[in-house]
């Protein structure tokens, strides 16, 4: 009898109101995609009273985006004044009309970044499409520096030195500096159509150097038109002068594998091409284990993070003048590693599609931008392919 009267009590329960079905889970909403992506490399000057407008080109596009902005190598907070986002017309400082937005954070629209850190703005409603160039504004009454900055930009951006109230400017009129650099700025993010990001993280043969400055053919870029199709972002975590083993320019590949790869919105596969700058720097790494260790280590912290690697081959650079036979050597058997190792899961095996056959310590000279190093825009698109190739199937 007691075990009816609970019974009974149950279905009276249930006929109650707002006790009945069960409630329809709400549809989980879209996941933030990054969709353009500059590592900090190091610090400048900092720019105290200017508004500095970034021209940042994005992958893949969305219903609305966030930024991402970085105080990471400064040493006392930075307080912003002002940020907000356009979309840019055809060139120069200059935005769409009806497009500026104010960027909050937690609704405010100031705020101030503790050294070594990093911030978000609340979602900004701005439609965004694929391959838009997006201007970042960064107003900073009274930063003390340094400012933290990607040096290689190889996008001209612009600077309004007296740039109160004019963060929020349609017309690029007070915007009278140019400069090849991002400050501040270190990542857009979108929601509403991609389905996940691709981190390319490497030196500056993936930073873009070599390749036509405001043209966005570095090898990620040509990547992402590749890939528009598919909805996956590229975000572009090179650095010139970074290395995999030692500090060079910015922290080493391992130091900053989380905050420039692992850390960023919707990321599903990382491609690493990182290690030339050990093999040609100071002080000598020719052991070839120590570069084996690290891309292990590399991987099996992507993987802990269900994220594929995809490792490319290290290219020819004979000619340039850090080249040794010795350091030739090195590099051979550091791509021996890369191929057959089984640390990766995917190989792109750019060596080999941009040697010159004549020379295989050479770059062929059809890719080459004269300094026996890096790529020229047709190079990089060579590397963009194969490294599509190596991605296999990726809707």
């Amino acid at each position: 009898m007691t075990e009816v009267r609970r019974v009974l009590a149950v279905l009276m329960l249930a006929l109650l109101p707002g006790t009945g079905a069960p409630a329809v889970a709400e549809p989980a909403p879209p996941p933030w995609i990054g969709s353009w992506e500059t590592a900090p490399s190091g610090t400048a000057a900092a720019l105290p009273g200017a508004a500095v407008r970034n021209v940042v080109h994005l992958s893949v596009g969305g219903t609305a985006l966030r930024v991402r902005l970085s105080n990471r190598f400064g040493t006392a907070p930075l307080r912003l004044g002002a940020v907000t986002v356009a979309l840019r017309r055809a060139t120069g400082p200059d935005a769409v009309s009806g497009t500026v937005r104010t960027a909050t954070f937690q609704g405010a629209p100031t705020v101030t970044v503790p050294p070594g850190q990093d911030i978000l703005t609340d979602p900004v409603p701005l439609p965004v499409p694929a391959a838009a160039d997006l201007l970042v504004t960064v107003y900073t009454p009274d930063d003390d520096g340094p400012a933290t900055f990607h040096q290689t930009a190889l996008q001209t951006s612009y600077v309004a030195p007296a740039g109160a109230g004019r963060a929020t400017d349609e017309a690029g009129t007070a915007y009278t500096t140019t400069i090849s650099r991002w400050y501040y700025v270190t990542g857009v993010d979108v929601v509403g159509y991609a389905t996940g990001s691709i981190v390319a993280f490497g030196d500056s043969l993936t930073d873009g150097n070599g390749s036509t400055p405001d043209t966005n053919h570095r090898w990620p870029d040509r990547l992402a038109e590749q890939l528009r199709a598919d909805r996956l972002g590229v975000l572009n975590a090179g650095i010139s002068g970074n290395r995999l083993l030692h500090d060079g320019t910015g922290p080493n590949a391992l130091a900053r594998l989380d905050a420039d790869a692992l850390d960023r919105a919707g990321v599903r596969v990382l491609v690493v091409l990182e290690g030339i700058n050990d093999i040609k720097g100071t002080p000598a790494a020719d052991d070839v284990t120590l570069y084996a260790d690290a891309y292990r280590a590399l991987v099996v912290r992507a993987h802990a993070r269900g994220i594929r690697v995809v490792g490319v081959t290290l290219t020819p650079y004979r000619g340039f003048t850090a080249y040794s036979d010795e350091r030739e050597t090195v590099r051979q058997r550091v791509n021996a590693f890369i191929r057959t190792g089984g640390a990766f899961d995917a190989v792109a095996d750019a060596d080999a599609v941009l040697r010159d056959p004549a020379d295989q310590t050479r770059l062929l000279p059809a890719y080459d931008p004269g300094d026996h190093l890096h790529f020229n825009d047709k190079g990089m698109a060579v590397v963009a392919d194969t490294v599509r190739r190596a991605l296999g199937p990726t809707g």
